[in-house]
């Protein structure tokens, strides 16, 4: 382990600052806390908005930007071999010393600018000056600064304890930078006007919408195709698409289709607006593209998606999406498509979101987003590799591979063209679920993992919902899913905002705005 020096602001520390340096204890490093008055300036604006929401939600969460007591100054006497300046402004080091940037700026409080202005933040890190990392993290909150910049400020936590990390362990240099859009112009617009006169409009309109409409309500599509599918034309057309019925009371969304016995079905994940927890579901679809059937074939106390089903070593298999179980498990089919029974836990204690399998050159693969202690589900891409499906599956030693609200999360199982494989992958720049790319997997080995820019889905079809985030295919059976925004409430939440009893009035305004 490496004896690192952090720099932190004798005032108003913050409390992403703190645990990146709980972080690297955690790890074994020797970490010696120095507290300066460099970078110490209050952010009265800041703090207002961050007390200001959570009043509106009612909400004691410590957010990561909230100012704290932190760990007081413990130097010792010894030379660090890597200094890590948090302090926001420039402080002479003779270690080599990272620094991080919000949009080109060292202050967190360009973060929340550029998130009340309605932008998503950028991170860099340096060393010395010079670009070593960058990360474009995922905002699930538009409209809450502090949501947003919690998940900003995770990432940025990331980022500077994995590179930490690389630094120590001497790959550092053999890391090229992920390259990630230049920062815009600073806005125009301080904290305090743009908060007043963008943030809280946002804020007023989505809750209106909600009031009255189902927020994130997916359908699926499907259609039978002869030839070059979705993936080998990079568009939707090309063919009608049909709708897997539902009654406005549940969505599905993830649709796996699987061929078994000359009978075709679609695996999706299912979650009633009654339980707000999702669980895996089955349909099946005849030769004509009608519906025979749907209902839940798989259950547990924590929310399920993502059921990727794949035939193996003579059985029928399901990897779904277990993220809020922390943990990675493998089912079987004892009685399909109806009956599945848990076989192994792959990957134990790591909140696991999308896990993607995939077979190259007799060497299995998993590429899935992990949230690391916080923060968006949809940015950080990690692998893992195994020589047999049962494991044991160890994580590649360049985790994170990237982290990037564009290109991070699978949508979908990796297809295969002329030899080269792609990875669907979702693009959360304009919102959670917001598109849909192929990423090229260019390299893939124990050492190295290195793939594309995605290139986007053309969405030009009769497909209504252009706001697609899974692809997938098996033999004639294509499917995708899409957010229709005009599904409304059956039992309108209005009545109960405009309640008499102000506790319960306020409950709908949590409601409507979480």
């Amino acid at each position: 382990m490496a004896c690192i020096d952090v720099i932190l602001p004798e005032k108003g520390l913050r409390r992403w600052q703190a645990t990146i340096v709980d972080r690297l204890r955690v790890t074994g490093h020797d970490v010696a806390v120095i507290r300066t008055g460099s970078g110490s300036a209050s952010l009265p604006t800041l703090d207002l908005i961050l007390a200001l929401e959570g009043r509106l939600l009612s909400s004691r969460r410590c957010n990561l930007a909230a100012v704290v007591e932190g760990p007081a100054e413990l130097a010792s006497p010894r030379a660090a071999e890597l200094a890590i300046d948090l302090t926001g402004a420039s402080v002479n080091r003779v270690a080599p010393t990272l620094t991080i940037s919000f949009d080109g700026s060292r202050c967190v409080s360009t973060a929340a600018r550029v998130l009340a202005n309605g932008g998503l933040p950028d991170l860099s890190l340096s060393l010395d000056g010079e670009p070593v990392a960058t990360a474009a993290p995922m905002v699930d909150s538009r409209v809450l600064i502090s949501r947003g910049l919690d998940d900003i400020l995770a990432r940025a936590i990331t980022l500077v304890v994995t590179t930490a990390e690389r630094f120590v362990e001497g790959r550092l240099a053999a890391i090229v930078p992920k390259p990630i859009a230049a920062p815009a112009a600073p806005p125009r617009r301080g904290l305090a006007s743009a908060y007043l006169s963008s943030t809280l409009p946002r804020l007023v309109k989505r809750a209106a919408r909600r009031l009255c409409y189902r927020d994130h309500h997916w359908r699926v599509g499907y259609r039978f195709v002869d030839g070059p599918g979705v993936a080998e034309t990079g568009t939707l057309g090309g063919g009608a698409w049909s709708m897997l019925p539902e009654d406005g009371q549940r969505f599905y969304g993830d649709p796996f289709p699987f061929a078994w016995a000359g009978r075709h079905f679609i695996f999706v994940e299912e979650l009633p607006y009654t339980t707000g927890k999702g669980v895996i579901s089955v349909a099946e679809i005849d030769a004509n593209g009608h519906v025979i059937g749907t209902g839940p074939v798989l259950e547990e106390p924590h929310h399920l998606s993502y059921p990727q089903v794949f035939a193996r070593d003579g059985e029928i298999w399901m990897l779904p999406e277990g993220g809020a179980g922390n943990s990675l498990i493998l089912y079987r089919a004892e009685d399909f498509p109806r009956r599945w029974t848990r076989h192994r836990t792959l990957i134990e204690g790591e909140d696991l979101f999308d896990a993607t399998l995939l077979d190259r050159d007799g060497k299995l693969w998993l590429f899935a987003t992990q949230r690391d202690h916080g923060g968006s589900a949809s940015d950080t891409l990690v692998v893992f590799h195994a020589e047999s499906l049962e494991g044991p599956w160890m994580p590649h030693p360049m985790n994170p591979i990237l982290i990037d609200r564009s290109r991070a999360r699978p949508g979908g199982a990796v297809v295969e063209i002329d030899g080269r494989f792609f990875l669907p992958v979702q693009n959360g720049t304009q919102c959670y679920g917001g598109g849909l790319g192929l990423s090229e997997i260019i390299h893939l080995d124990a050492a190295m993992v290195t793939m594309a820019p995605p290139v986007g889905i053309d969405i030009r079809s009769d497909w209504p919902y252009p706001h697609i985030h899974t692809l997938n295919r098996a033999g004639r059976l294509e499917t995708i899913d899409g957010i229709d925004e005009s599904v409304p409430r059956r039992r309108s939440i209005c009545r109960i905002a405009m309640a008499p009893d102000p506790a319960v009035a306020a409950t709908a305004a949590r409601t409507v705005l979480t």
